[in-house]
């Protein structure tokens, strides 16, 4: 998919999520999960990880609303339910404002160019 943006270690996150894949990296070393994308692992320093599909699920951690072109609509960031100390930022596509803490789930969508990631309510 052209249009696609992304540096030498978020690159193949960028290509897997504009399939319908949500991901993220494992340690190869002790096993922990880290978001965003890294070279090495943080807690044991190993290099060698492979990529693991997790459920795209977490809480509204906060939000904000942007008033001109870009980022045009509500921006929120979610902590994600498979990785507790990850978060990861998107559009939102509740019908209503998000609430802190708020159960939610990825919706993956493209804008014809590029994989586009927004959240929405989950029921549960």
């Amino acid at each position: 998919m052209s249009g696609t943006v992304g540096d030498r270690d978020s690159a193949q996150w960028w290509e897997r999520l504009a399939r319908g894949e949500f991901v993220v990296q494992e340690c190869d070393g002790c096993g922990g999960r880290r978001f965003p994308a890294r070279a090495f692992c943080a807690g044991c320093r190993a290099e060698a990880w492979h990529w693991v599909r997790v459920d795209p699920v977490g809480r509204v951690e906060t939000w904000t609303i942007g008033h001109r072109p870009f980022p045009e609509g509500t921006v929120v960031r979610i902590r994600l339910a498979a990785v507790p100390d990850a978060t990861v930022f998107g559009g939102w596509a509740g019908e209503r404002a998000p609430e802190y803490g708020q159960r939610v789930a990825a919706v993956l969508t493209t804008d014809g160019s590029r994989p586009l990631l927004r959240w929405r309510p989950r029921s549960g």
